[in-house]
């Protein structure tokens, strides 16, 4: 049973940036696809990027060119950069796992088997 846990979420202004990373414990995510999904205060989970085994990425459009997602499989640890924050960037961001080292469909949530319980990005205008 992986566990995820989500770290470095807070408050920025925008324009700012911040860093968050996703640490695995309990087994390898070297072999997963891993994906980070948002969620804001009334509406639905949103696909933000997705990473594969071998580090191909994909990402939703609203945060092309300012996000970027990395691995680190020696540490277990899957990262999201975020650049050039705005105020609809707010959200509880989670990281996910996706037992398929290439989804077929990265930004499809049912798709993920294990996630993290959040961290909370607030950008204020």
């Amino acid at each position: 049973q992986v566990q995820l846990v989500e770290s470095g979420g807070g408050l920025v202004q925008a324009g700012g940036s911040l860093s968050l990373s996703c640490a695995a414990s309990g087994g390898t995510i070297s072999s997963c696809g891993m994906g980070w999904f948002r969620q804001a205060p009334g509406k639905e989970r949103e696909f933000v990027a997705a990473i594969n085994w071998s580090g191909d990425t994909t990402y939703a459009r609203s945060v092309k060119g300012r996000f970027t997602i990395s691995r680190d499989n020696a540490k277990n640890t899957v990262y999201l950069q975020m650049n050039s924050l705005k105020p609809e960037d707010t959200a509880v961001y989670h990281c996910a796992a996706n037992l398929l080292p290439t989804p077929p469909h990265p930004a499809w949530d049912n798709s993920y088997t294990y996630w993290g319980q959040g961290t909370q990005v607030t950008v204020s205008s």
